[in-house]
């Protein structure tokens, strides 16, 4: 279940991140060796992350591949190392949906922010058809703390692009 889109204005956000190019079949894999490396490292260095872990998408080629960055904000600038690389999420206005459910339920809650925005005229901020300027899924629920997926809410939010 998905609500309504929304447009807001969103401030820049600093993340510390592991970077990974993959196929849609093996992205879940990725997003579990991705965050467990990420949580490791920051606990390692006591750095707290200061919001929810996010994905950002880099690159988007369903059939093909798709660079992300695993990530979560960060309120002090670490030291990057090794995988670890540091990275800005852009302030501006965005289209943001908000996901109530299961993770399995995320590409078609992106196709319906899409689709949403397209029906309005909206232009998101790329590079060219398939490099994102601001494409991020923050997840707002713990599975380890809500087990009930049914209720885990994972926020999408694309940048528009400025006219």
């Amino acid at each position: 279940m998905s609500e309504e889109p929304q447009i807001q204005h969103l401030p820049a956000q600093s993340y510390a991140a592991v970077s990974e190019t993959v196929t849609m079949p093996e992205l879940p894999g990725a997003i579990d060796r991705g965050f467990s490396e990420l949580f490791a490292w920051l606990a390692s260095h006591s750095v707290e992350p200061a919001g929810p872990p996010l994905i950002r998408y880099l690159k988007v080629d369903m059939d093909g591949e798709l660079n992300i960055e695993l990530a979560a904000p960060v309120s002090t600038e670490p030291p990057a190392d090794g995988r670890i690389r540091l990275g800005t999420l852009p302030a501006g206005r965005y289209v943001t949906l908000l996901h109530v459910g299961h993770y399995d339920g995320l590409v078609d809650a992106n196709a319906a922010l899409q689709r949403w925005a397209q029906e309005r005229g909206i232009r998101w901020q790329m590079d060219d058809a398939s490099v994102w300027g601001g494409r991020v899924e923050r997840y707002l629920t713990d599975p380890s703390q809500e087990p009930d997926p049914s209720t885990w809410k994972t926020e999408l939010a694309y940048l528009i692009a400025d006219d």
